[in-house]
């Protein structure tokens, strides 16, 4: 027999959950246009440690950006800050994800280069708050994650658009115990969020002339908001004549990634929020692990770049926290970069990214003593970025690699 009572809670707490998402409705109708930060005047970039090992890899890939951006650090159009606050200790003091003086601080910043944070978990020592990534994201309507993964010798350039305040993450902390017997979650899926993360997709496709996107979902089986993600992209494709576009179930797109014949042939990829985290850690072993990949989080008046692993408090405990490798961090920079117009700059530590951790290796990160600390690991990057011919040999490593692989 059916218990009302708990019905009656289930739906009044569903009531709640709806009401939001319409005013977070009708905010996004009235969204402004994207910042131009080529028209500030000055630009304010906050570094925001984390935890565990973030402010260890964060304070390693700001003396890489700081070093790039020295000329405009000096003349005042850039400014770096300092942003604490968003440990654990202090998240779980104040029981909050992100606490509301750190939030502030965050919203006086245009670029935000952030740590890994801790998300509790079952069997933790800290109580279940919500996630700082998510909360950010949401608080500062970061709505799309992209995350770029290349391999040349494998043909391997992809761009991935993952959603990143709807889907099954947007009221991950807001399921309900229905009774004893049943627990519910819910997934989000609006028009207006679902079509500006598809067009980001196609803007991209069209502007870098790759001009192939691909659709990844599980429409058959989720029918409402998949299908929703899928009929939105129809629609959005019709302005992009020029642009290719298919799209795919996630389970098999997972396998075409390893696929040897199929991968080369994707270029942007679109998904909602949880299959485009699943995707983009499969993606990132694909080029040498999560360790190797940066991430950026872009919204209309805010941007957070970011590693995509976790913050490894083992190494704090075990007191080899300087030897992380700050390589995801310093992919992060090189996204900031991007995205700030400095695509010269960007485009130099990504392929002086490449000849030290797949190519030369003159510093390996071991995370332990007998490697390199993560400051020598950004100052070998530095000083790799300074070779005359930085280009030259970057072409050089490519094309032997791209040799033996045909071999």
């Amino acid at each position: 027999m059916a218990d009302e009572t708990a019905i009656k809670r289930a739906q009044e707490h569903f009531g709640k959950l709806l009401r939001k998402q319409m005013e977070r409705v009708e905010r996004m109708k009235e969204t402004k246009d994207p910042v131009d930060l080529s028209k500030l005047k000055k630009i304010i970039i906050g570094v925001c440690g984390g935890d565990g090992i973030g402010p260890y890899i964060c304070d390693s890939a700001r003396m890489v950006m700081e070093h790039l951006l020295a000329d405009r650090i000096k003349s005042g159009n850039i400014e770096v800050r300092t942003i604490d606050g968003l440990t654990i200790e202090r998240r779980v003091e104040v029981m909050k994800a992100i606490p509301d003086d750190t939030l502030k601080e965050l919203r006086k910043c245009h670029l935000i280069l952030k740590g890994p944070t801790t998300t509790p978990k079952k069997g933790d020592p800290w109580p279940n708050i919500e996630s700082a990534n998510v909360a950010m994201r949401k608080e500062l309507d970061l709505f799309a994650n992209v995350r770029p993964v290349k391999v040349p010798e494998l043909g391997i350039d992809w761009m991935f658009f993952r959603e990143n305040t709807e889907g099954s993450y947007a009221l991950g902390s807001d399921g309900i115990d229905v009774n004893d017997d049943l627990a519910i979650d819910f997934c989000v899926a609006t028009a207006q969020g679902t079509e500006r993360i598809i067009r980001a997709g196609f803007e991209h496709a069209k502007k870098s002339g790759v001009n192939y996107v691909s659709l990844v979902t599980k429409a058959n089986v989720v029918k409402t908001t998949d299908g929703k993600f899928l009929n939105t992209a129809a629609e959005v494709a019709k302005d992009y004549p020029g642009v290719k576009w298919d799209d795919w179930f996630i389970d098999i797109m997972t396998a075409k990634l390893i696929d040897p014949y199929r991968r080369s042939d994707f270029k942007v990829m679109v998904l909602p929020n949880l299959y485009g985290d699943i995707l983009t850690d499969e993606a990132a072993q694909i080029q040498g692990g999560v360790g190797t990949a940066g991430s950026a989080n872009i919204g209309t008046k805010y941007s957070m770049f970011e590693a995509i692993h976790g913050s490894a408090p083992r190494m704090v405990t075990e007191g080899r926290a300087q030897y992380a490798d700050p390589s995801s961090m310093i992919k992060a920079v090189a996204l900031m970069l991007g995205h700030m117009g400095e695509t010269e700059k960007a485009g130099q530590l990504e392929m002086a990214l490449d000849i030290c951790c797949q190519f030369e290796k003159k510093k390996v990160m071991t995370g332990r003593s007998n490697g390199a600390t993560g400051d020598e690991f950004a100052q070998y990057v530095m000083d790799t970025i300074a070779r005359k011919d930085l280009q030259k040999v970057w072409n050089k490593y490519v094309s032997d690699a791209v040799a033996a692989v045909k071999k």
